[in-house]
């Protein structure tokens, strides 16, 4: 199985006929052939992607013509945080937001609306969730995956590439991997993330990248402690980092005694997870574990 998207996924691109909506949106139907329509105001009526998807006005447009459930939005950020709620608004069921610079205190409003609704929110400034051989819903390289018994979580784009490839040359693919953002407020948690994982019987092992800042990564090692009977391998990216200096996200600082990559660790180490040193670890050490629980 899979969480969150799989072959069956009906995709809408917001945004769809801008120049990253539309080269992101051709890698995604050419590579699950699930992409159904896009969204651009004022252009519905038209055919994007070389006349192979339609485009509409509204989600609500798209939802009703072609039962789009899952929406990938390529906004620019001062239009992201309502693209995000009309998609809501329409009843998707699903949203990635790969925009990045949204203003936070128009994300603390999402993040509030789309607690009413039943709408799951992953990102922003995300690279998006993939699931090897089945969908792929934003610009993760899909060709670096294979299918499998690991799901990935990650606040890093880029080291979710590292830790696919990791698994991948130790022979291990992947059940669905899910880049969640690294911005200070985000639609979905490790520990949200966790659970889906916990509950789909194919993924086996549980990957979970962090890093220094916040707390989300003490949240989710307490709920693997006291809810994942599977394997968590963990990662904490900004060993280094200096003290009160932002790396690269936006919520990658520390600011209090238990943000830093040592203090992470450190209680997820407590709370059961594997911790690696080295992103270079994490395929080795996954297979290691697996190895443990099948003896």
């Amino acid at each position: 199985m899979s969480i969150l998207v799989n072959k069956d996924s009906k995709i809408i691109v917001q945004g769809i006929t801008g120049s990253e909506g539309s080269f992101h949106a051709e890698q995604c139907l050419a590579y699950g052939n699930n992409v159904v329509g896009g969204v651009t105001p004022g252009k519905g009526g038209q055919k994007a992607l070389d006349g192979k998807v339609p485009v509409f006005n509204t989600c609500f447009e798209a939802r009703q013509q072609v039962a789009a459930n899952v929406s990938l939005i390529f906004v620019p950020p001062a239009f992201a945080a309502d693209a995000i709620l009309e998609a809501a608004d329409a009843g998707i069921e699903l949203v990635v937001c790969i925009t990045e610079g949204i203003p936070v205190a128009d994300m603390a409003k999402v993040y509030t609306y789309l607690q009413s609704t039943n709408t799951r929110l992953i990102g922003p400034n995300c690279p998006g969730l993939l699931t090897p051989d089945e969908a792929k819903v934003g610009i993760m390289p899909g060709f670096i995956a294979k299918k499998g018994s690991v799901g990935v979580i990650s606040k890093s784009g880029t080291l979710t590439y590292e830790a696919v490839h990791q698994l991948c040359q130790v022979g291990l693919g992947q059940t669905t991997c899910v880049g969640i953002g690294g911005d200070p407020v985000i639609g979905t948690k490790m520990a949200d993330l966790l659970a889906l994982f916990e509950n789909d019987p194919e993924t086996e092992a549980i990957v979970m990248i962090g890093e220094i800042g916040g707390s989300m990564e003490i949240e989710a090692a307490h709920f693997v402690k006291n809810n994942v009977t599977k394997p968590v391998i963990g990662f904490i990216a900004g060993q280094t980092a200096p003290p009160g200096r932002r790396m690269g996200h936006a919520g990658a600082i520390v600011s209090g005694a238990d943000e830093s990559a040592d203090a992470k660790k450190a209680i997820m180490a407590e709370c059961g997870i594997v911790v690696v040193d080295s992103p270079a670890d994490i395929g080795a050490t996954v297979k290691k574990s697996l190895a443990k629980v099948t003896v």
